[in-house]
């Protein structure tokens, strides 16, 4: 038993437990599936099929933006059909882009591209096994479904397996931890090795004694598991009540808990983690629990990711009269949906279908007592009221100092609230504008860096342009200079020569070494100076000659 305590939480009276009500059970194959390239938390998956590609089970059809790439797997063999939007399991209600997936035949055919198994896992790199992961389309079963091997990037000090289930209602875990304890243990085995953890705690809820049972006799494939129970308080499963709860210590505000050495991983998502290791298999099922008075047989089944909830509740041997509303997840931080057309995705863990007298009634509002109820309540150690109070001012910027975005919106302060207030509406929409601010505040930046970068890189091209002119107006000065020596020097030796008279060199007709060198006018006007003197000595007359009158006439050819 954990020696510490949650703050707050709720202690709810439980439900029968669907995963007493026998083994899990396997959902039929569906003709048709449906993948949403949306993931749960927003984020978009990247498409790599178009409609007519048939496809194999375990195949890539889409994959995420993570530094691996962890794909999206066909859920069984069929071809591609269309691409088009359906409605998402997700609050807003929206629609987005969803491949249609029709299986092979009505026999039920189903190939598969399996991985190539690791049996030598052990001498594996933690790059090797995490890739492994991403091919194998693994993401967190358990809650906003992050890349599992994008989560095990860094090395941590401690690993806890997340057996805890969330709220009432959902017993997929507990049946997994009953019915396939080993591959839960060998999976944290993988885990532990991959996020190099030293210490892995297995945490259970008190009350989940068969499972703690199944998982004690498999304790002998990974002695170095521990075996944790916690109080079945709610929302105990949550990710950081879970550290706060074994390892007596808080996760900073706005960081995440591999910041203090920290990793949590879903029980699911280890079995999932050591069948792709093992024995090459992506992930392409997952365990889905069905309860609620509006089912006629409620189970936990195997279902295959994209069957529409219609095709799991036929599966449960359909409605009861009693049925009033439908909810994917627990009953406190669950989703009501429209209609039962919404495919299952890889964190859909629970579908409920409620009877009227399981739905809380509503009431109207009134104003706030002041009572404390809600921060009693709060696991997260909040103050709801003045969160309330700062948001129907329109201070969206106050209640987010007083940690607005710390808020897991498990609903326990508008569960004891006696007046009514829909508190978690009233959260949502604040941490959405905050998120709205903070991403205009992003792209503003953003534009100015680019705006910066832009200015510095014309400021670059104009320095290189400079220097560019400048280095070929020296060369051609330099160039200019050695070609008016050349040609200086060669113009006035031959004329000496030819007179037979030494040639007397000034210092005005030779360049001086430490002479700066002389521009294209003075190199014209050497070479004139040149052809004046050469032609001054070829016009003067000979010694006792006299010079020729150009005005006699010429000599006649008869005469002497």
């Amino acid at each position: 038993m954990s020696p510490h305590r949650i703050s707050g939480g709720l202690v709810l009276a439980a439900p029968p437990r669907v995963s007493a009500a026998g083994a899990i059970r396997a959902c039929p194959l569906p003709s048709r599936l449906y993948l949403s390239l949306i993931e749960g938390n927003g984020r978009a998956l990247h498409c790599r099929v178009v409609p007519g590609q048939r496809v194999r089970r375990g195949e890539a059809l889409a994959h995420a933006s993570d530094a691996l790439g962890t794909i999206l797997p066909a859920p069984i063999s069929g071809c591609i059909v269309a691409i088009e939007d359906r409605t998402i399991a997700h609050a807003s209600g929206l629609s987005a882009p969803t491949l249609v997936l029709d299986a092979d035949g009505a026999d039920g055919a189903d190939e598969a591209a399996t991985l190539t198994p690791l049996p030598g896992w052990t001498g594996e790199t933690a790059l090797t096994l995490r890739r492994r992961l991403a091919e194998a389309g693994i993401v967190g079963l358990g809650g906003a479904g992050y890349e599992t091997a994008e989560k095990l990037a860094r090395r941590v000090d401690t690993l806890i397996l997340n057996g805890a289930e969330c709220e009432p209602y959902i017993g997929c875990d507990e049946a997994l931890l009953r019915e396939r304890a080993a591959d839960v243990v060998m999976g944290s085995a993988v885990l532990a090795q991959i996020a190099g953890a030293a210490n892995v705690i297995l945490a259970l809820e008190d009350r989940m004694h068969d499972a703690a049972a199944a998982v004690r006799a498999e304790l002998h494939r990974f002695p170095a598991l521990r075996v944790a129970l916690v109080p079945t308080v709610y929302p105990q499963g949550g990710e950081r009540q879970l550290i706060e709860v074994l390892c007596g210590c808080e996760v900073p505000s706005g960081d995440w808990p591999v910041a203090i050495g920290v990793v949590v991983q879903n029980v699911a998502t280890a079995a999932a983690a050591w069948r792709a290791v093992a024995h090459g298999e992506a992930l392409t099922t997952r365990i889905v629990s069905l309860a609620g008075r509006g089912i006629v047989a409620p189970g936990v089944f195997d279902v295959r990711i994209g069957t529409t909830i219609e095709a799991l509740v036929a599966a449960g041997g359909g409605y009861t009269p009693d049925a009033a509303r439908l909810v994917l997840g627990g009953p406190l931080m669950g989703l009501s949906l429209p209609h039962d057309q919404i495919a299952l995705t890889r964190t859909s863990n629970a579908i409920l279908v409620l009877a009227e007298d399981e739905v809380r009634r509503s009431a109207p509002e009134v104003p706030c007592i002041r009572c404390g109820d809600c921060a009693d309540a709060c696991p997260v150690r909040l103050q709801p009221q003045e969160l309330l109070r700062l948001l129907r001012n329109g201070d969206e910027a106050g209640a987010g100092a007083l940690g607005l975005a710390d808020c897991i919106e498990c609903g326990c302060c508008a569960y004891v609230c006696p007046s009514q207030i829909p508190l978690v509406d009233w959260y949502r929409s604040g941490k959405t504008a905050l998120a709205t601010v903070a991403a205009e505040r992003r792209r503003a930046d953003h534009a100015r860096e680019r705006f910066l970068e832009r200015n510095q890189r014309l400021a670059r091209e104009q320095a290189d342009k400079v220097a560019r002119v400048a280095a070929r107006r020296d060369a051609l000065v330099q160039e200019q200079a050695a070609i008016a020596g050349t040609q200086d020097v060669g113009a006035a030796a031959p004329a000496a020569v030819a007179d037979g008279a030494t040639a007397e060199v000034t210092i005005a007709d030779t360049p001086a070494a430490s002479a700066p060198p002389m521009d294209k006018s003075a190199v014209l006007a050497a070479i004139a100076r040149g052809k004046a003197k050469r032609a001054g000595r070829e016009n003067a007359p000979l010694a006792g000659i006299p010079a020729a009158d150009s005005s006699d006439p010429p000599p006649r050819k008869d005469e002497p």
